[in-house]
């Protein structure tokens, strides 16, 4: 009885979990990038506060491209003040696209650059 009581727990378990995660999932909305080489297309961005996914494609930038994203007035050169999950989970080959992981952008300002394609920083708002 006791195992038949464990195993109904567990199942229980995953399945309010696979539930929390799916609503958190309808809520995530995605931002959608594009890099050449040495620019982003998408100049600057304004977005309403929520939780955000990068997809980043390489449109024959001529190098594997990625994303770090930082609030604006930090110092983009330390990797500490980057928004670690923002970064795409691998670095985007030419012709591919790369996804972060969910990101929760609050109100402020932020910028956005490559730092293996140089680019500038682009200037993200979040209203």
């Amino acid at each position: 009885m006791k195992k038949v009581i464990s195993i109904l727990v567990i199942v229980l378990a995953f399945t309010l979990n696979s539930n929390a995660q799916d609503a958190m999932m309808k809520d995530v909305k995605t931002i959608s990038l594009e890099q050449t080489k040495g620019e982003f297309t998408q100049k600057g961005l304004t977005v309403s506060e929520g939780t955000y996914v990068f997809a980043v494609s390489n449109n024959h930038a001529g190098k594997d491209v990625g994303l770090v994203l930082v609030p604006k007035g930090k110092d983009a050169s330390k990797p500490e003040n980057h928004i670690k999950t923002a970064y795409v989970t691998a670095v985007v080959k030419d012709g591919k696209v790369e996804k972060s992981q969910a990101t929760k952008l609050e109100k402020g300002e932020y910028v956005y650059f490559c730092p293996l394609n140089p680019t500038p920083q682009y200037t993200l708002t979040v209203k």
